[in-house]
């Protein structure tokens, strides 16, 4: 009997010891764990200005996040940016706040920091009971310089008139390197490219437009930002000159839509017609949108080389069946169903005529382009762009050098078209402009070489820099 009472003793003590195991385990798991708080903020800067901020987030999944902390230093002072805590559940428990999104002001001007080499300090605890329950701390610490000064900038051409859809061209000095600057027009940026002045890598050219909707008022100015964030802006003096376009009626007729609107697919669009003119409202809008936007895209491609020279090549022996900025209204048996604007001209020759490369470029397109059909986008340099669609054939490729009067491809019906032609249009940046300032040697002589030829000649008076 006593052995067996000593039996059931020790078995219970081992199960008591066990238990405590079992406690001291997870204790030693969960609250003694050893993974400090993640630091997710945005550090990939090397400068702060006055437009710094500091965003992301800080997290600790196991014992939540007890302290974040955030200070720029410099001469061994602290100022703070960002400072947080958070209690506990109670001994020994963790914190309820596994994670914190930061997005604070880190303008070092307003702490009353002066530019110059600094040093961004970050440091997150959690609630951890280790390190002798001060818990799992991170702690980086960052060398950056202080910059709140934005670049000068100084206007070097002296008069700039644009017209609504039209092309203006403005040089500009900055004090220092941008990283990224240009010209503002309204809600449009156009920027701007060094290298066009040989030794003057600190005087930059930037090709501008109106849009067909911009007129008198709109507001046109050079900005600057610097790797900072400082921006500076610098008005120059400019004179839009307001113009109207032509309205035209389009006629959709049965016939058209049969030929055309079937094999043209709309479901990426989310759209489901029941019939050719409502697919074709989608395709007319939808997709004309979306198409617009892969053509425009190609004025990133642009490269700093100033390419073509003199005017541009129309398409030989054409006559023009549509004008550029032409408001179109759209008939569908005697009632107006749609209505866009043409953002080109149309030439109109014999049937699969020769196109010629306006002017000397790079090609950077060469595809098929939706109710544009085959098309090809050639660049001629500091965002300067001109494209072609509705091709039957294309006889060039994309990378390929090509000179003005080169043949690239043949007029056809390609798209949303019911009749050979050439759509021809010239990009600027990301807006498509009046292509017949480019065909006219007077107007590119005196808005834009002529204001290249005075910039250059007075940087040859004042000397080289960069």
């Amino acid at each position: 009997m006593r052995e067996k009472k000593e039996s059931r003793k020790g078995r219970l003590v081992i199960l008591f010891l066990l238990v405590v195991l079992v406690v001291a385990g997870w204790f030693g798991i969960s609250r003694l764990e050893g993974e400090p708080p993640v630091v997710g903020l945005d550090l990939s800067f090397e400068t702060m200005g006055s437009r710094a901020r500091l965003t992301g987030t800080i997290t600790d999944d196991t014992s939540g996040l007890k302290e974040v902390w955030i200070a720029l230093s410099r001469g061994g002072v602290d100022k703070v940016l960002y400072s947080k805590t958070w209690p506990s559940d109670g001994f020994p428990g963790k914190g309820s706040t596994l994670e914190d999104a930061v997005d604070v002001d880190a303008d070092p001007g307003k702490l009353g920091l002066k530019d110059g080499k600094a040093l961004l300090r970050i440091r997150a605890t959690d609630h951890s009971l280790r390190n002798w329950l001060k818990g799992n701390t991170t702690y980086i610490e960052k060398e950056i310089t202080i910059d709140t000064q934005p670049p000068s900038v100084d206007i070097l051409t002296r008069s700039h008139n644009v017209a609504s859809g039209g092309t203006g061209l403005v040089a500009y000095r900055l004090s220092e390197a941008a990283a990224k600057s240009g010209v503002r027009v309204g809600e449009n940026f156009f920027p701007g490219y060094p290298g066009y002045f040989e030794g003057h890598d600190d005087v930059y050219v930037a090709f501008f437009a109106l849009s067909h909707l911009q007129k008198k008022g709109t507001e046109i100015w050079v900005e600057a930002e610097d790797e900072a964030g400082n921006l500076a802006k610098a008005g120059f003096y400019h004179y839009v000159i307001s113009k109207q376009f032509r309205n035209d009626r389009i006629n959709v007729s049965d016939g058209f839509l049969n030929a055309k609107v079937p094999a043209m697919s709309v479901e990426k669009y989310g759209e489901t017609p029941d019939n050719n003119l409502d697919k074709y409202l989608v395709i007319n809008s939808k997709m004309r949108a979306d198409n617009n936007h892969t053509i425009l895209s190609n004025g990133m491609k642009t490269e700093p080389t100033m390419y073509w020279k003199g005017r541009f090549i129309r398409l030989p022996g054409s006559a023009t069946r549509a004008n550029y900025a032409d408001h179109r209204s759209y008939y569908y048996k005697g009632q107006r169903v749609d209505q866009k604007y043409h953002l080109g001209l149309d030439f109109a020759s014999i049937r699969q005529a020769e196109i010629p490369a306006a002017n000397a470029g790079k090609v950077v397109f060469a595809d098929e382009v939706g109710i544009y059909g085959k098309t090809v986008i050639v660049d001629h340099g500091f965002g300067l762009l001109s494209s072609y669609s509705h091709m039957s054939s294309v006889r060039v490729k994309e990378g390929d050098m090509v000179r003005g009067g080169d043949v690239i491809g043949r007029t056809g019906v390609t798209g949303l078209v019911g009749g050979d032609h050439l759509h021809f249009g010239v990009i600027v940046g990301d807006i498509f402009v009046n292509p017949i300032e480019w065909f006219d040697a007077n107007w590119i002589k005196n808005n834009i070489t002529s204001k290249l030829d005075q910039v250059k000649q007075d940087l040859a008076q004042t000397g080289s820099r960069g």
